[in-house]
C-alpha cells in the first residue's frame, strides 16, 4: 500500500491472519494500515522494530486484565456481599436468613455499573483531541486504586447496623469504578488501533483473564479462608496490588522502541489532522459520521452480544443452585457456583478471545457475524430454565441436570468472547488511520451500552423468575 493511496475501503486495511505471513505481518498489512495517508510522516516512524520479548503484548494483555478487574472482582465476591447484606456481621454466619439486598444485589449492581459507564465513554469521546491518552489513563487508574483501597479497608469495619447504607455506598463505588475503568479502557483500546491487530487481540484476551483471574483468586480464598472476612480481604488486596502493577508497566511503555514507534506513528497522524484544520474551522471532537458509516453493524454486534451476556451473567448464572445442594457435599453447597458460574464462564470467554489471534472468521463485511450474533440469544431462555433460585413467579425449571447450567454457561462464555472480539478489532481497523482512536471509544460505547441495556433487562428477568 503507497503512502498516496486514497481513504481505505472497508475491507482494505483487514487481512486475516490465515492468509498472512506471521513473520513479516507487521510490516505489510497492520503496520500500512497504521500510517497516515501522508508523505510527511518521518522516516523513524517508517523503521519497523520487533516487539522483543513480546514485552508490549504482555503490557496491553495486563491492561486488559486491569480494565475489566473492578468489575470482576466486585461479582465474583458473592459470599463477602452475601454477608455484609444479611446483618450478620457480628455472627459471620452467612447466608443464614434471606435478604433482599443479597437476591438482587447482582442486578443492582449491574445497573449501577453500566449507566455511569455509558456517560464516561461519551465523554471520553470528547476528550480524545483534548487530554492526553496518558492523561486519561493514569487518572483512571489512580480513581480505580483509590476506591479499591477503601473497600479493602471497610472488610474488618462492622457494618451490620447501618446495611442500606453500606448497600448504597457500595453502588456508589461501582458506579465510579466502572466509569473510572471505562474511559481507561477505551483510551487503552483507541490506543491500540494504531499498533498491529495482534495488540488490540492481547488487550481483549487480557480482559477475559481479568475475569478468570478474580474467579480462581475467589475459589481459592474461598476454599482457604475459614472467615468470610479474612478471605475478602485477601482477595481485594490481590485487586490492588494488579492496579499497581498495570500502573507500573504502563509508565514502562513509553520506553520500548515497538511502542514508541507506533505511538510516535498515532502523533504525526493527529498533528497532520490538527494542522489540516486550522484556518477552517477548530476541530476538538472527532467527526462521527464517517466512522459510523463504516462501523454501524459491528458495533451492533458488539451491543447485541454484550446485552446478551449481561442479562444472564451475573444476576442469573450465579443464582443457578445445584440439584443436590442439600446432600452436603461441598462441590454442591459451596463450590458449585464459583466454579460452574464464574469460572467456566470466565475460561470460556477467554478461549473465545485468544482464538481471534489464529482465527478471523467470518470478516468485518460477512452477514454471517451478525447472524451469529443473534443466533446466541437463544442461550437467556436456557439459563432462566436451570435450577434458579428463589423462583417466586416461573416454578418450572425444564433443565434439571447439574450439567446443563455447566454447558450453557460455557457456550455463553465461548460465544461472548469469540464473537465479542472480531467486531471489536474489526473496527479501529476498518475506518482511516487518523479516525483509529476515536473509533476504538466508539467500540467500547457500544459495548457498554449493550450491557446497560442488558442490566436494565436482567433486573426485569430476575423479577420474572
Amino acid at each position: 500500500m503507497e503512502a498516496t493511496e486514497p481513504e481505505p475501503s472497508l475491507n482494505s486495511a483487514y487481512l486475516p491472519s490465515a492468509f498472512v505471513d506471521h513473520d513479516s505481518s507487521e510490516d505489510t498489512s497492520d503496520h500500512s494500515a497504521l500510517l497516515p495517508n501522508h508523505s510527511s510522516v518521518p522516516l523513524p516512524v517508517r523503521h519497523n522494530p520487533k516487539d522483543s520479548y513480546n514485552l508490549v503484548y504482555l503490557i496491553f494483555f495486563l491492561m486488559g486484565i486491569g480494565s475489566l478487574l473492578p468489575w470482576n472482582f466486585f461479582i465474583t465476591a458473592k459470599h463477602y456481599w452475601l454477608y455484609k447484606f444479611s446483618n450478620h456481621s457480628l455472627t459471620n454466619k452467612p447466608g443464614e436468613e434471606r435478604s433482599d439486598l443479597g437476591d438482587y444485589f447482582e442486578s443492582y449492581l449491574a445497573i449501577a455499573s453500566t449507566i455511569p459507564s455509558v456517560l464516561c465513554l461519551i465523554l471520553n469521546y470528547f476528550l480524545v483531541n483534548r487530554l492526553s491518552p496518558r492523561a486519561r489513563i493514569l487518572s483512571s487508574l489512580l480513581v480505580i486504586l483509590l476506591v479499591f483501597v477503601v473497600t479493602t479497608v471497610l472488610v474488618k469495619v462492622d457494618m451490620s447496623s447501618c446495611t442500606m447504607e453500606f448497600f448504597v455506598g457500595t453502588l456508589v463505588s461501582v458506579a465510579i469504578v466502572s466509569g473510572a475503568s471505562n474511559i481507561f479502557s477505551g483510551s487503552v483500546f483507541g490506543i491500540t488501533g494504531y499498533f498491529p491487530m495482534r495488540i488490540s487481540q492481547a488487550l481483549i484476551s487480557g480482559q477475559a483473564m481479568g475475569g478468570t483471574l478474580s474467579a480462581v483468586a475467589a475459589i481459592i480464598d474461598l476454599a482457604a479462608a475459614k472467615d468470610v472476612t479474612d478471605s475478602a480481604l485477601a482477595y481485594f488486596l490481590t485487586a490492588d496490588v494488579l492496579i499497581l502493577l498495570c500502573i507500573a508497566t504502563y509508565l514502562l511503555l513509553p520506553k520500548l522502541e515497538y511502542s514508541r514507534h507506533y505511538m510516535l506513528a498515532a502523533e504525526c497522524s493527529s498533528s497532520v489532522v490538527i494542522n489540516e484544520a486550522r484556518g477552517r474551522a477548530k476541530v476538538s471532537t472527532p467527526p462521527l459520521q464517517p466512522i459510523l458509516r463504516k462501523t454501524w453493524v459491528l458495533g451492533l454486534s458488539v451491543f447485541h452480544v454484550f446485552c446478551i451476556s449481561i442479562m444472564v451473567f451475573p444476576a442469573i448464572s450465579s443464582g443457578i443452585e445445584s440439584m443436590h445442594k442439600d446432600s452436603g457435599s461441598a462441590w454442591t453447597s459451596t463450590f458449585f457456583t464459583p466454579l460452574t458460574s464464574f469460572l467456566l464462564y470466565n475460561v470460556a470467554d477467554f478461549c473465545g478471545r485468544q482464538a481471534t489471534a489464529w482465527l478471523q472468521v467470518p470478516g468485518p463485511t460477512s452477514r454471517v457475524l451478525p447472524a451469529l450474533v443473534l443466533c446466541r440469544s437463544a442461550l437467556v431462555p436456557l439459563l432462566m430454565f436451570c435450577n434458579y433460585q428463589p423462583r417466586d413467579h416461573l416454578h418450572t425449571v425444564l433443565f434439571t441436570h447439574d450439567v446443563y447450567p455447566i454447558v450453557f454457561n460455557c457456550l455463553l462464555g465461548l460465544s461472548n468472547g469469540y464473537l465479542g472480539t472480531l467486531p471489536m478489532i474489526y473496527g479501529p481497523k476498518v475506518v482511516s488511520r487518523d479516525l483509529a482512536e476515536a473509533t476504538g471509544v466508539v467500540m467500547s460505547f457500544f459495548l457498554t451500552l449493550g450491557l446497560a441495556f442488558g442490566s436494565a433487562f436482567s433486573v426485569l428477568i430476575v423479577h420474572c423468575i
